[in-house]
């Protein structure tokens, strides 16, 4: 049985409840990671979930999701999921920020990170369909189609707002960082 760490509504861990209880009572906040993972020309990975998934079957999604191990920190989530749902590992995860996800089915409190991969994707087929990179004006026109999850349209809305705040603030540009220290280690996407 797989179990989630239940938390408050500021992230704290209040106790823990299988998998089949969150999905459906979103009164369990539960933890969940993100990665977005971008190609050099600024592109996005996108998922298309298994049919098989018990939520948002057949639907396009955000790079990588995934919900957190007990005792395990967001950081280690994002990398551990990304290893298991596209197998790739070792690349560098720049924190962007944080969000949180009520409606009626879940309540999760999310942790979003970013990185940069250009290469082939060998993805887990059990909980994936599809892969492919998709520019922004092809996820504009395809939003509110029933194309992709409701949670990636929010996503993809915070991340839209994240670019816009972070280009203007550095006026130079999205770049990305290896982890949690030396920041801008890769030369921003734009400039490529």
């Amino acid at each position: 049985m797989e179990l989630f760490e239940i938390v408050d509504d500021d992230d704290n861990v209040i106790g823990t409840a299988p998998r089949s209880e969150c999905h459906g009572n979103p009164a369990l906040i539960h933890r969940v990671v993100h990665v977005l993972v971008v190609n050099g020309k600024g592109d996005m990975l996108l998922q298309k979930r298994s049919l098989h998934k018990d939520i948002q079957p057949g639907k396009w999604d955000t790079s990588v999701g995934g919900h957190l191990v007990p005792g395990e920190s967001y950081h280690e989530a994002a990398s551990r999921e990304m290893g298991e749902e596209l197998g790739l590992t070792g690349l560098p995860l720049t924190f962007l920020y944080k969000s949180k996800i009520r409606n009626a089915i879940e309540s999760e409190n999310i942790a979003t990170f970013l990185t940069r991969y250009d290469g082939d994707v060998r993805w887990d087929e059990h909980e994936i369909t599809a892969v492919r990179f998709w520019g922004a004006d092809e996820i504009e026109a395809a939003l509110g189609k029933e194309v992709f999850t409701p949670n990636f349209e929010e996503e993809w809305a915070l991340y839209q707002s994240f670019q816009r705040r972070y280009v203007k603030e550095r006026a130079s540009g999205l770049g990305l960082c290896a982890g949690d220290s030396m920041p801008d280690v890769v030369k921003a996407i734009d400039q490529d």
